[in-house]
């Protein structure tokens, strides 16, 4: 039995340093822009971690009314952090939260609509989305393993030795190793790696040396919320962006898993996320969403039960009440993760190829889908400037490849696989009065 919760908790582990550096990295772009205290920044990262934990949680619990009940991971969406910098910087930090419970609440409500909306994610759409998700998260992994953009040493024989030493080495476990030790290998590549990295020298012990060893949420941390217009309407286009995105990843954990997902699954799991907004937005934390670098990760290892994600959730709890043992995940060095990071981007991808393999691609128009949409996905990653000189409302869906990218699978889904299907309805319809 300990054997077994020993496995259970490095699992879990794994999962929480998968999505580790996205969670923690939004709060310090956003805390910094919004020049807060290293008091305020500590909690900010803190409680973030804790509300990923709830989210987590609440979306892997597969009850009545919420969750969807696959192995996902939840976390603040990089889709939050300009809007968020633009809104506080405009109308102060209250306005932030207090958009961000508005657009939760809007979630929760029409959840039941986006749950009807599961015609327009066949397998043509589900499988780009995939591809796209995993496409456009490469460059981030290449951008850590030379050491994270804008690092002095970026690219250094250092960095990449670090960083494809770990791809290697967890190649070599994978390869080699079966069972238990085998489903770990990306956990064990990033020991590897931080160990290798402390031998070198590049490990700061710093952030734990000053980290507290308890801390407590507080409701409206930041004062009361503040109810303006234009950002709540902006957060709504995030909160729906949100939506876009963990579809995809919906779609693929449930192939992964072979749970075929009803118009209910998806309901509960709108639900979940707009749930954990609004606790977000109370506790002064951020939107959250389901993180699709997760999803490489259950295929790399393929450890699909829900355990191991309630575990991690509950890790993700304890790293936000004890920020001294929260702050020991930050010593990992960039490269390092980075390493890691390629394995799990390219099962991305890879999943993504394998969901679209059962698409029927003698249809030109199912071609031109994942054509168009791969290619703007990848292209406005590749060019993320391209759309510079729209509005900022309009540039919340255009500056993303993963949502912009999506949003033109399923446009072009509906233009060629079901407004066809409507025309031919009615010309059947329009027939059959004719003949009676």
């Amino acid at each position: 039995m300990k054997t077994n919760y020993t496995k259970v908790a490095s699992l879990g582990i794994q999962h929480v340093l998968a999505m580790y550096a996205g969670a923690i990295i939004v709060p310090l772009i956003v805390g910094g822009a919004l020049q807060l205290s290293q008091e305020q920044l500590t909690y900010l990262v803190a409680i973030d971690l804790l509300m990923c934990g709830v989210a987590t949680i609440l979306q892997a619990l597969n009850s009545k009314y919420f969750g969807i009940g696959l192995p996902v991971m939840l976390g603040c969406t990089f889709t939050a952090v300009g809007p968020m910098i633009a809104i506080g910087s405009q109308y102060g930090v209250g306005a932030v939260y207090g958009s961000i419970i508005v657009a939760g609440i809007f979630v929760v409500i029409f959840s039941g609509l986006f749950g009807k909306l599961g015609k327009i994610f066949p397998q043509v759409v589900t499988g780009s989305v995939v591809t796209i998700i995993g496409v456009t998260l490469i460059p981030v992994a290449i951008n850590d393993m030379a050491g994270g953009v804008g690092s002095k040493d970026f690219g250094s024989l250092t960095n990449l030795a670090l960083s494809f030493g770990v791809l290697m080495f967890i190649l070599v476990v994978y390869k080699t190793a079966t069972g238990f030790i085998k489903s770990i290998s990306i956990l064990l590549g990033i020991i590897f790696g931080t160990v290798a990295s402390f031998a070198l020298g590049m490990v700061n012990f710093d952030a734990v040396a000053n980290a507290g060893w308890f801390h407590l949420p507080q409701p409206f941390y930041f004062g009361k919320p503040t109810f303006e217009l234009t950002p709540i309407i902006t957060m709504i286009l995030v909160a729906l962006v949100g939506v876009v995105e963990a579809t995809g990843v919906y779609y693929a954990l449930s192939d992964i898993t072979n749970k075929k997902l009803t118009n209910k699954d998806l309901t509960n799991g709108y639900r979940a996320e707009g749930l954990a907004q609004i606790f977000g937005g109370i506790f002064n934390a951020f939107p959250y969403t389901t993180y699709s670098q997760n999803v490489g990760l259950v295929q790399l290892s393929g450890v699909k039960d829900r355990i191991i994600i309630f575990t991690a959730g509950g890790i993700l709890v304890l790293l936000g009440f004890v920020p001294k043992i929260a702050a020991l995940t930050t010593i990992i060095p960039t490269p390092v993760l980075g390493g890691a990071m390629l394995a799990m981007f390219g099962m991305v991808i890879a999943y993504g190829i394998k969901m679209l393999s059962n698409v029927d691609f003698s249809s030109q128009e199912n071609l031109l889908i994942v054509a168009c949409s791969v290619g703007i996905g990848l292209g406005v990653t590749v060019v993320p400037n391209l759309f510079d000189n729209l509005p900022e409302s309009i540039k919340i869906l255009t500056s993303n490849g993963i949502v912009l990218g999506s949003l033109t699978a399923v446009f072009l889904n509906i233009l060629f696989n079901i407004l066809p299907s409507f025309d031919r309805k009615t010309e059947i319809e329009n027939a059959n009065n004719l003949a009676s």
